[in-house]
């Protein structure tokens, strides 16, 4: 019997994360893999360079800071890229230019998820950024992806050039990162179990099938 109640998957990430990308592939080969359990997704922010400005700064500026050197990252770039192409996906490292702060594309995100459309939102930014080098700190960029997946685009114009939601979407990453989690993505499910890293999806399909297990225990006690 399917679970009346769907699982609850929290899934904390950040967009300029390739473990998320890819991460994000394997949980929808996943969800595939166990049709007939109901599952509701929600996308968190975690910034995993919180220390980024607003405006950004150079790729190259970046990976000198945080790897040394961008010649140093080059061996862990082709790690990711074999990862990234077994799940049909295509990093290109080489194509991006500028580090993005990730605020203003959690903003959207969440501003998507008011009318479903998260994951699409999700997808959309993390393929601009990864297959295409899109600068994610260009407001323009950000209008555009928006109005691809279907958002107003003159509306999230207005959004963008405000403050709307900086504050709640800080401190969702702040309490994210104050709760112990160090590493992305990161899974929650039904608030109880938590999977830390972009595991294969026959994985996560039992993890969540366990929690769809876990939950309808009770209902079973109580119709005994």
């Amino acid at each position: 019997m399917p679970k009346s109640q769907p699982v609850r998957v929290d899934i904390v990430s950040d967009v300029v994360c390739p473990w998320c990308f890819i991460g994000k592939s394997r949980l929808e080969k996943a969800l595939a893999l166990i049709p007939e359990t109901p599952v509701e997704l929600h996308w968190r922010p975690y910034f995993l360079n919180d220390w980024i400005p607003r405006e950004g700064i150079s790729r190259n500026e970046y990976l000198t800071t945080k790897f040394g050197s961008p010649e140093r990252y080059h061996g862990i770039a082709q790690r990711v890229t074999a990862a990234a192409a077994s799940e049909g996906l295509v990093y290109a490292s080489d194509k991006i230019n500028r580090q993005p702060n990730t605020l203003d594309p959690h903003r959207l995100i969440r501003w998507a998820a008011a009318q479903g459309l998260a994951a699409q939102m999700k997808q959309k930014l993390m393929e601009l950024y990864f297959t295409a080098g899109a600068d994610l700190t260009d407001r323009e960029v950000l209008v555009k992806a928006a109005a691809d997946v279907g958002l107003n685009g003159d509306e999230i114009r207005g959004w963008l050039a405000s403050d709307k939601d900086v504050a709640e979407v800080e401190q969702e990453a702040l309490a994210a990162k104050e709760s112990g989690i160090d590493g992305v993505p990161f899974y929650i499910l039904d608030g109880k179990f938590a999977i830390s890293g972009a595991q294969a999806p026959e994985y996560l399909a039992q993890a969540i099938t366990r929690a769809a297990q876990e939950a309808e225990r009770p209902n079973s006690d109580a119709a005994e």
